[in-house]
């Protein structure tokens, strides 16, 4: 063989050596360039994921302020007569005092009378329409809810703990307690 194929075949294998140092080089850059690819789509899958639980939150958030707000407004419109209807039961109170302490036997009293049951019924009514309901507990189990206990008697004539006198009767409007009935209660002797 001669000395320029033998330089041939030499500057051939370095060539075919350097191209394959090339060639490993280049495989380690594509799996580097790789293994970063892989990272950064890691971690974007990472953030859309905390993203899609801020989104969840943030809207779960809104629902909840939505639904408390209605819940607001719906016991604003239902408890809205509160006031008013408290500054009106001491006038149903009066008259309701004046019926029970007229003298029932002077007829010359008998129409006023009867205009002032016929008031209080009307009045009574009336606030019925905006849901303000009695509380009368005469004869019931005392209730610490609904009544506001003033005296305790001894009574054989009744159980213990209930109610055997109305000193002033209670109201309701739409369930919530406006004012305690006031009551005497029996206890055992």
């Amino acid at each position: 063989m001669s000395e320029q194929s033998q330089a041939n075949e030499h500057e051939q294998e370095n060539l075919e050596a350097q191209a394959e140092q090339e060639q490993g080089s280049q495989e380690q850059s594509i799996e580097a360039e790789l293994a970063a690819l892989y990272a950064e789509l890691e971690a974007a899958k990472q953030t859309v994921e905390e993203q899609k639980d801020s989104v969840i939150r943030a809207a779960a958030e809104v629902e909840n302020i939505r639904r408390r707000a209605a819940q607001d407004v719906e016991k604003a419109h239902k408890f809205a007569l509160e006031k008013f209807a408290n500054e009106l039961l001491p006038v149903i109170d009066n008259l309701e005092r004046a019926i029970e302490f007229a003298d029932k036997e002077n007829e010359a009293l008998a129409p006023m009378l009867e205009g002032i049951e016929m008031t209080a019924k009307s009045f009574v009514e009336a606030v019925g329409k905006f849901n303000v309901e009695v509380v009368n507990p005469q004869g019931e189990a005392f209730n610490p809810e609904l009544h506001q206990a003033m005296a305790m008697q001894p009574s054989e004539d009744v159980a213990p703990n209930t109610v055997i006198a109305v000193m002033q009767k209670g109201y309701t409007l739409n369930g919530r307690l406006l004012r305690p009935a006031m009551v005497m209660v029996s206890k055992a002797s």
